[in-house]
């Protein structure tokens, strides 16, 4: 288990279309992504991110609020999707289809 007298440097992300926030962060070793990510103060800053609708991540690989954070770790804070990925590419495979029946 963790010395909870240690610090551990990390990162808290979010990105949106037009932005990114990345916020450099020390924390009591045993400290949660959740707790992590309400001491970084980017809710406040950033008000659209809702935790308990958003999914988490380190470094890609989706993890629960409830995971101790490591040093060095990077935590994302992930969008909600607006559109299906597979729905969007089954309409772009479609429109390339179509594209390429076009007479020249």
């Amino acid at each position: 288990m963790a010395n909870p007298s240690e610090r551990v440097a990390i990162q808290i992300c979010y990105a949106t279309p037009l932005q990114q926030f990345l916020i450099d962060h020390v924390v009591d070793a045993g400290t949660t992504i959740q707790q992590a990510i309400d001491s970084s103060g980017i809710v406040r800053n950033v008000p659209e991110i809702d935790i308990s609708v958003c999914k988490v991540g380190i470094y890609g690989k989706i993890k629960t609020l409830d995971t101790i954070v490591r040093a060095q770790d990077r935590i994302e804070i992930y969008r909600p999707l607006i559109a299906d990925p597979k729905e969007s590419r089954r309409r772009r495979a479609d429109k390339s289809a179509r594209n390429e029946k076009k007479p020249v």
